[in-house]
């Protein structure tokens, strides 16, 4: 273990020498909190631009902005108002917009909204246990097409289906139009009202291993007539459906080869657009991602993963040929387009989420809005490098590694840095090489930092993403293991030094800590999952038979779900662990995150949990994300002896007096 030692001044005006940990760097907490904005959901309405944006400072409550043909900018939904649906808990895709007018779901009651140009906002639905995402506007007719979630029944889940909400009259109860599936998402009509096209798909499986795509007519009463599976199904994960400009041929993302590229149904043949071993779509984790948009008739933008970064290119539906448009910005989740420009939300290892609007003749780029208008120099941001690293099986596991950067501190000679894991979310999600402030804030200070894709992760193909099928828990907690020893063998990280940290499928945290107690010497896990029984009794449709694919079938499977459940091994834990949890978190219940604190304090080893009142799953709130960053330095400088450069609260720790017995 590496001890505090003082601060020493070199020589001269070179960098200050300090042990890695004890670095001052410009980012604070605050800072990293209040450039925690997000920015989502581009719409072209017309020459108008809107997105929405989720405010840190504002007690993380969403807000629909535009921005004018003449560039001004303006929020269009009032104070007060939180535009976010909780469908499937993860929700997206809260607000359409058509001719200026804005239809949303308010994440207080979560009824249908209509906001009209200068108006106030008027209820289309009922109050009551509905809620709605997933907007789109029939063109011949006076109504939404919507998903609606409704959790009126007590004795069974939320049943999920298509409905019809219609825009005249007082607000009115949704007509169901489509029903018999356990999930729907992106129905979208065709030019001319005649058709609509939705994806559909049933228990056990998540959107990114099986889903249908159907059509069907568009009826004079507005019903749906002759449905019609066109593609999908068992083995075949779609994505983002939808129609040419002008001959309504239809369009989807399916992941049929292995990787998700893009086809095209005609004359009721599917045909690929243009076969590639690249990824054109994205797990569906939340509603109104897409990767594709018709500029003109023969022209679609694409965006597209390749080798871990999200690229851009344009699509001649012709022939089929793609050509890739240089651009200094990686796209995010969705992307829309218009004759001359393509708008998404856009980023790069050094520049924050923007909103970022192309024009196509050139391939010039403008930042319209920027998540963060923190100015940070160069000599403190840590770039990313790809890592290949060798794992279990003589496979393959990919990582981001961000070496400790901070242009005023240099280490003292021989000392290496410490290391922190990230196991990110999902886990069928994937950590993405872009300026991430949070991350920046543990570089600068003299930590490495490893986002590890492991086996599992999004963004590689069909046969990366099943690596984790009933292996949750192994495979993705040696693939972490290996990238740490990776870096310790090349003498990047101190051995003494790793830590684990991940949130939400904090399983693989949790999971590594008690399973491979020999690696790690510290823990944070953030609202994570510590007993998988627990997860599939007591956790949110959506994700409530995720573990059958990803551990077994419930319950005949219960000795798997017990033998991968960190809150039974607690005897093997033997480091310090600090726990984060929501308290109004329905996706993993605060109970995991106390029941595990209990055990590991009961243990004697040194814990400690902060709960926060008002948080759910993932925290929006500026005061929370910036306490947490907090906390979780000083918890290290506990558990490793330095003292960090911020003046920071302390946090209670339990056991701390035992922390020589736990020492490397």
């Amino acid at each position: 273990m590496s001890a505090s030692r003082p601060i020493i001044e070199a020589p001269g005006l070179g960098p200050i020498t300090a042990p890695y940990g004890t670095w001052t760097s410009p980012l604070s907490a605050r800072s990293v909190a209040a450039g925690g904005v997000q920015l989502s959901r581009v719409i072209l309405d017309g020459d108008d631009l809107y997105w929405l944006e989720r405010r840190p400072e504002e007690g993380g409550r969403s807000v629909v902005v535009t921005r004018s043909p003449h560039g001004r900018i303006a929020d269009v939904t009032p104070i007060g108002t939180n535009v976010r649906t909780r469908v499937h808990e993860y929700g997206g895709a809260a607000y359409t917009v058509s001719r200026r007018t804005i239809y949303f779901s308010e994440f207080a009651d979560q009824r249908v909204y209509r906001l009209e140009a200068g108006g106030v906002p008027e209820p289309l639905t009922p109050a009551g246990k509905w809620c709605y995402a997933d907007y789109t506007v029939d063109p011949r007719r006076p109504r939404l097409v919507c998903v609606q979630e409704d959790h009126t029944s007590t004795d069974r889940e939320a049943v999920t289906t298509l409905v019809s909400v219609a825009l005249d009259g007082p607000p009115a109860a949704a007509t169901v139009i489509a029903s018999g599936h356990d999930f729907y998402s992106s129905p979208q009509f065709s030019p001319d009202g005649s058709r609509l096209a939705w994806l559909a798909w049933r228990h056990p499986d998540m959107p990114w291993d099986s889903t249908e795509l159907w059509t069907a007519d568009v009826g004079p009463d507005g019903g749906l007539m002759h449905q019609t599976l066109v593609a999908g199904g068992v083995g075949e994960s779609v994505f983002q459906p939808g129609w040419s400009p002008d001959d309504g041929t239809l369009y989807f993302v399916s992941d049929r080869s292995g990787w998700w590229n893009l086809y095209c149904l005609r004359a009721g043949q599917v045909e690929a657009v243009h076969p590639m071993a690249a990824e054109f779509g994205r797990a569906q984790w939340v509603f109104g991602a897409s990767t594709w948009a018709f500029s003109d008739r023969s022209r679609l933008l694409s965006t597209y993963l390749d080798d871990g970064r999200w690229r851009l290119a344009s699509i001649d539906v012709g022939s089929g040929a793609l050509v890739p448009i240089d651009v200094d910005v990686e796209p995010s989740d969705n992307i829309a387009a218009s004759r001359t420009h393509a708008v998404f939300i856009g980023s790069s290892s050094r520049a924050p989420d923007a909103v970022v609007r192309l024009t196509l003749a050139t391939a010039a780029v403008e930042t319209i809005r920027v998540a963060s208008t923190l100015t940070i120099d160069p000599g403190y941001l840590s770039m990313p490098e790809t890592l290949e690293v060798p794992t279990e099986r003589g496979l393959t596991a990919h990582a981001f590694y961000y070496p400790p950067t901070n242009r005023d501190f240099t280490p003292p000679a021989g000392e290496r840095p410490p290391l922190i894991v990230i196991s990110h979310g999902g886990p069928t999600a994937m950590h993405r090489p872009t300026l991430n402030l949070e991350l920046q804030y543990w570089t600068s200070r003299g930590f490495g930092v490893v986002g590890v894709n492991y086996g599992g992760s999004a963004g590689y193909g069909r046969a990366y993403r099943q690596r984790l099928d009933g292996q949750w828990g192994v495979v993705d907690v040696a693939d972490c293991v290996n990238a740490a020893a990776h870096l310790v063998a090349q003498g990047k990280s101190d051995a003494d030094r790793l830590i684990i940290r991940g949130n939400s499928a904090g399983d693989t945290t949790l999971a590594a800590l008690t399973f491979r107690p020999d690696v790690f010497k510290a823990g944070a896990s953030y609202y994570g999952i510590s007993d998988l029984e627990a997860m599939t009794r007591d956790t949110h449709k959506f994700e409530s038979r995720y573990l059958d694919r990803l551990v077994g079938p419930y319950p005949a499977r219960r000795d798997v779900y017990r033998a991968r459940s960190p809150i039974h091994f607690v005897d093997r834990l033997s480091c310090p662990l600090i726990l984060f949890q929501g308290l109004e978190d329905q996706v993993v219940p605060p109970d995991q995150s106390r029941k595990m604190a209990d055990a590991v304090r009961a243990k004697g080893l040194p814990v400690a949990l902060l709960a926060f009142e008002g948080e759910q799953h993932g925290f929006r709130i500026a005061d929370t994300i910036a306490r947490c960053l907090e906390a979780e330095l000083f918890f290290y400088g506990v558990v490793f002896r330095f003292t960090p450069a911020d003046a920071i609260s302390a946090v209670p720790v339990d056991n701390v007096d035992n922390l020589d017995r736990w020492s490397p």
